[in-house]
């Protein structure tokens, strides 16, 4: 396969749009058919999460939902001791990073002698998190989604994730779910399991949110149920761009490029540079890298590269940075001689990665930092997930009789203006 270099400034309208558009779930065709498996589980509750649990996911039908206590020991001991110890290094690194997420319970500021306003935190009073298993086993996806909601105190933490067609849940998943003490997990996937946590069934208890990515089913269940529960950031397909100026090195940088192209056909790989020689470099080393890939990957990675990856050449840095800021992406690489400086000029990015040795891959498991991240330039306003999605905010105000005395004639005053009676009146009554 060959890969273009495209040179921005002489792109049409059009192209540049193709460059920065994504491989969104178009799920509009797929609402209708996730319509009725909502309809289903929100009358006929656990018959009808079972039935569409067994029918796409082939749960044999004696199952509980609820993976019971003796399925985690059982995986505990099968786990491979490597396994086990790399998932309580990366939990360590997770917890460590989101420590100073938490909040105060509360926080007030003395406004004015004897007015006091501000905030009380709380956790969200349970929580379903979602964890796909399609194109693979994401015990890192459950770890960074349940080490923020713990830290954040949120009294229930729950689970979903489909099981194999023997029923059995991921070993790491299971040992993962434990260590991060989630409350229970439950074999069910799609769109039948998000129904079940937004509706509750005989099984399984209804929560107050729920977060993580799926597939387009999922997708398009939480976009039929958003009005009922809180379905958390926009999360679709994998994207990554790496920023990189002359300094960096054609290899590190192509493989860097592979590493989020590889999660799936639909995934985002962009390389943006001021540099033709590394452009020209990287164009003819990712071809025999993508050659080298065994399948489903590379695949995946020969489809990325003739649709939503690519090679963008930049007139200067800070035509770069705008590309990269159009773009908004999930993840951000930047290897370039200065990429503090660098980074300065990026206002929206998911997550940045500084220098040659941060590779996308270090920060998607162990790094600390949380890898769900917002998507589909999403990142203009969202952020990735941390304890701040799992707690609610309430103000809190307290007026003293000597505070009141001065604040009520403002109020009255702004009362009458905005024609509210009671508002004024009230107030001139105490």
């Amino acid at each position: 396969m060959k890969i273009p270099v495209r040179v921005w400034s002489d792109l049409e309208e059009s192209e540049r749009a193709r460059i920065l558009s994504r491989a969104e779930l178009d799920i509009d065709g797929i609402v209708a058919d996730v319509q009725p498996i909502v309809a289903a589980v929100a009358t006929r509750r656990d018959e009808a999460l079972r039935e569409y649990t067994h029918r796409l996911d082939h749960l044999p039908l004696e199952l509980p939902f609820e993976v019971p206590a003796e399925e985690f020991d059982h995986a505990e001991r099968r786990l491979d001791p490597t396994v086990r110890e790399a998932l309580d290094y990366a939990i360590a690194n997770v917890t460590a990073a989101h420590e100073h997420q938490r909040s105060r319970a509360i926080e007030l500021t003395e406004v004015r002698p004897g007015l006091l306003a501000g905030e009380r935190t709380r956790p969200i009073d349970s929580v379903g998190l979602y964890v796909p298993q399609g194109r693979g086993r994401f015990p890192s996806m459950l770890y960074m989604l349940a080490v923020p909601a713990r830290l954040a105190g949120v009294p229930r933490i729950t689970v979903a994730t489909p099981p194999s067609a023997q029923g059995a849940v991921d070993d790491a998943c299971l040992y993962a779910a434990r260590k991060c003490g989630v409350h229970a997990v439950y074999r069910m996937g799609g769109a039948q399991a998000i129904a079940a946590f937004a509706y509750g069934t005989e099984s399984v208890p209804r929560v107050d949110k729920i977060v993580g990515p799926g597939s387009a089913y999922v997708a398009a269940a939480k976009r039929l149920l958003r009005d009922r529960v809180d379905v958390g950031l926009p999360a679709g397909p994998s994207e990554s761009v790496v920023l990189a100026d002359a300094t960096a090195r054609a290899q590190g940088v192509s493989v860097d490029l592979l590493i989020e192209a590889e999660h799936g056909s639909d995934s985002q790989a962009i390389l943006v540079t001021t540099s033709s020689s590394l452009a020209g470099e990287v164009a003819d080393l990712l071809p025999h890298l993508i050659d080298d890939t065994p399948e489903p990957r590379r695949t995946y990675l020969r489809d990325v590269f003739s649709g939503y990856g690519g090679i963008v050449l930049a007139g200067s840095m800070t035509e770069a940075a705008h590309i990269v800021n159009e773009i908004a992406p999930e993840h951000l690489q930047i290897r370039t001689a200065e990429p503090w400086s660098t980074m300065s000029l990026i206002t929206s990015a998911a997550e940045i990665l500084l220098g040659e040795h941060s590779a996308f891959s270090l920060a998607n498991y162990a790094a600390g930092a949380n890898a769900v991240l917002p998507t589909g330039g999403a990142a203009r306003t969202w952020s990735g997930v941390s304890v701040h999605d799992f707690v609610k905010r309430t103000s809190v105000v307290q007026v003293s009789s000597d505070a009141y005395g001065q604040i009520a004639s403002h109020v009255q005053a702004l009362a009458e203006y905005e024609g509210f009676h009671w508002h004024a009146r009230a107030l001139r009554e105490r």
